[in-house]
């Protein structure tokens, strides 16, 4: 299941807003003040440490089933997609990316491969990591832009079967476009880092 992309960008206070004021609750905040990491989870807000000069490397937003983070980064700059899979998935996954010549960096919650369209694909095997597996509100569809084809028929070996849900599109960088999510949005919406945030029926991609 398609549930989760993380982005690095400047505009972190404001990524954040822009999910809480869409129904995403902010499930943690961690970042390096004095030298150490420390967490600023809520009920911290803004206001609480806005003068502190904390370089947040992960902010965690999460509604059903999408998980959405975003750290620091001087500029904006698309890092993973993310899919939930169970131990068994993420095994012959990983054994495809092997055979592809994906480079696999595997953890013990979370595996991460690198590939050649610049960016990452996280393999995920633990439900906490969302708040609700109830299909009522998920990522129907990922727009990319890749600057190179194949994608989408590289998705389909890796997961054995095809991605229906991301489409990608070739233009002059590496980023999500578009957002399509099951929910009740009214309007589209334009995150600080680009992505059109839509309801699944109000656009279809």
């Amino acid at each position: 299941m398609l549930f989760h992309y993380h982005f690095w960008t400047p505009y972190v206070e404001e990524t954040e807003k822009f999910y809480k004021n869409i129904g995403f609750r902010i499930s943690q905040r961690i970042g390096k003040y004095q030298g150490d990491f420390q967490a600023f989870n809520p009920p911290l807000t803004w206001d609480d440490f806005r003068d502190k000069s904390i370089i947040f490397r992960i902010i965690e937003a999460r509604k059903g089933a999408i998980n959405i983070t975003f750290g620091y980064g001087k500029k904006i700059k698309f890092d993973h997609i993310g899919f939930l899979v169970s131990e068994n998935e993420q095994n012959i996954i990983c054994e495809k990316a092997d055979k592809m010549n994906w480079t696999v960096a595997k953890g013990e919650r979370r595996t991460f491969i690198t590939t050649p369209y610049h960016f990452r694909i996280e393999l995920q095997t633990s439900e906490d990591i969302v708040d609700s597996m109830n299909d009522n509100i998920k990522i129907q569809k990922l727009k990319l832009e890749t600057k190179r084809k194949g994608l989408e028929d590289d998705l389909s070996i890796l997961f054995g079967t095809p991605i229906k849900n991301i489409q990608t599109i070739i233009g002059n960088t590496v980023t999500i476009t578009e957002a399509v999510i099951k929910d009740s949005l009214p309007k589209k919406l334009v995150d600080p880092n680009g992505v059109i945030i839509s309801n699944e029926s109000l656009h279809s991609i």
